[in-house]
């Protein structure tokens, strides 16, 4: 398939956000439970809140290049009842709404207890509406990861390792930038987010090492023989029936050579995961925000690449006839 940066941006940019989310969430429950000392400082969640929030939306604006008719976007939730678009494109707004809600609530410190649990633990409301965002920020993991599983013919995508992939690698980066942003406030959750990142890119490392090797050990169900209803042993292509390039010869296939594709499946494994290991190690040791902050950087530069690899690497049928030029 051929790479749409719209579409890369889009889906990277509101994985780490979505990430960041959780993180703040969870950084919350975990003191509520007594597991961390007290997060009463609102304005460190207003403002991580708006930072989850500012990559949503850039993810939004992102997916507008990719629209022929952007004044028509609304329209793209109207098959909710049948398409996975429909359902992110309902998803994600929604989820912004938590956020900003959520956000909202710590930093103008309204922020109630709405009940009392058991062991005297209280219930504020903006651990009911950090629920309600998490619900929303798996179901956009979900419907965003699903757009692309859904399709049997591409045979790379159709796997649930598509879905996991998404959740791992976005919710990776959101620890890796909460453990910059908590080392850049002075917040003493360093430590806790740079563990769970590690943690979490290990498990992201996991699934999507599976997936390439799943999809080199790919046989597709479609070959040049079964496209036409010839079952020869040779067959050999010598035009495409067109002598210039159409619809189909661009955004079907990326133009690239095989090569490249392989070179940026070890650039990606190594600025994903190798690199941002690294630096997350040197600045949990050292302390230093520098350090954090890169490892997101390089992170974030390696979830393009590794982007530009998933959407190289799935084969349309349509390519048997289109093969050559």
């Amino acid at each position: 398939m051929h790479p749409a940066f719209s579409v890369i941006f889009l889906t990277t940019l509101i994985g780490a956000g979505q990430g960041l989310f959780l993180a703040l969430y969870t950084s919350e429950l975990y003191a509520a439970l007594g597991l961390l000392p007290a997060q009463d400082d609102p304005v460190y969640f207003g403002i991580g809140a708006l930072l989850a929030l500012v990559l949503l939306a850039g993810g939004l604006l992102a997916s507008f290049f990719h629209l022929g008719h952007p004044e028509r976007a609304w329209r793209s939730a109207a098959r909710w009842r049948t398409s996975w678009l429909s359902r992110e494109v309902i998803a994600l707004p929604a989820f912004m709404g938590a956020v900003t809600v959520y956000g909202a609530l710590h930093f103008f410190g309204w922020n109630p207890v709405i009940a009392v649990l058991g062991g005297g633990t209280a219930f504020h409301l903006t651990a009911a509406v950090g629920a309600v965002g998490v619900v929303l920020c798996l179901t956009l993991f979900l419907c965003t990861g699903m757009i692309y599983a859904c399709l049997r013919f591409l045979q790379e995508w159709a796997s649930p390792l598509t879905v996991i992939n998404f959740l791992l690698l976005g919710t990776a980066s959101g620890f890796t930038l909460a453990t910059a942003f908590a080392a850049w406030t002075g917040r003493g959750l360093t430590r806790f987010f740079g563990g769970w990142a590690l943690i979490l890119l290990a498990l992201a490392f996991l699934a999507r090492v599976s997936s390439l090797i799943r999809n080199a050990r790919l046989r597709h169900k479609s070959t040049l023989q079964s496209a036409i209803g010839v079952r020869h042993s040779r067959i050999r292509q010598i035009s495409q029936g067109a002598m210039g390039g159409s619809f189909n010869t661009r955004e079907f296939f990326h133009g690239r050579p095989a090569r490249l594709v392989t070179t940026a499946q070890w650039v990606f494994l190594l600025l994903v995961f190798a690199v941002p290991a690294a630096l997350l190690g040197v600045g949990l040791t050292r302390g230093g925000a520098g350090w954090l902050a890169a490892a997101f950087l390089v992170q974030y530069a390696g979830l393009v690449v590794e982007r530009w690899v998933f959407f190289a690497q799935a084969q349309h049928p349509q390519n048997l006839y289109y093969q050559a030029a």
